[in-house]
């Protein structure tokens, strides 16, 4: 009957447009697609932050020269904002040096290429001559791309001794 017919004919425009999905290079709802191997996983976005402490600590200046996006901005707990340039300068000079990094309390949240990283850490680090222990609040945001994945913003926020 007609009810018959109602259906018949969504049913052909819902396979038109998943069939128009498709030829467009989109996924279709609960389809993976073709951009599956842009996607981030947590256990890489995690990898990536160890080997980005690991660099910093042990001043491997090629391996940041990498992790970072050109589009890096790095807001430090103090206020200070860096860019992947000026940061890198920081490190290179010895003007910041990170001695112990070490993270916990994360989670991560994935958007296909994307993900964030929140959690808290502590740093121990020489900053114009002073030593400091930073215990933080942080965010770290990171992109897969072609040559890997890359730290494009850092936010931290230092937490104060409790009382």
């Amino acid at each position: 009957g007609a009810s018959g017919q109602m259906e018949g004919t969504c049913l052909q425009r819902i396979s038109f447009a998943v069939f128009v999905c498709y030829l467009e290079g989109r996924a279709a709802p609960g389809d993976q697609g073709d951009d599956m191997h842009n996607d981030v996983t947590a256990e890489e976005a995690l990898r990536a932050e160890d080997s980005r402490y690991a660099a910093q600590m042990g001043g491997d200046f090629a391996a940041l020269e990498s992790l970072y996006g050109d589009e890096l901005v790095y807001f430090h707990s103090s206020g200070v904002v860096d860019t992947k340039v000026s940061f890198l300068e920081l490190l290179r000079t010895g003007t910041t040096k990170f001695h112990r990094m070490t993270r916990h309390e994360n989670t991560v949240r994935v958007y296909g290429s994307v993900a964030i990283i929140t959690g808290r850490g502590i740093f121990d680090v020489t900053a114009r001559g002073q030593d400091i222990r930073l215990e933080q609040l942080f965010h770290a945001v990171w992109v897969k791309r072609p040559a890997g994945l890359q730290l494009v913003s850092w936010q931290a926020t230092r937490l104060l001794p409790k009382a």
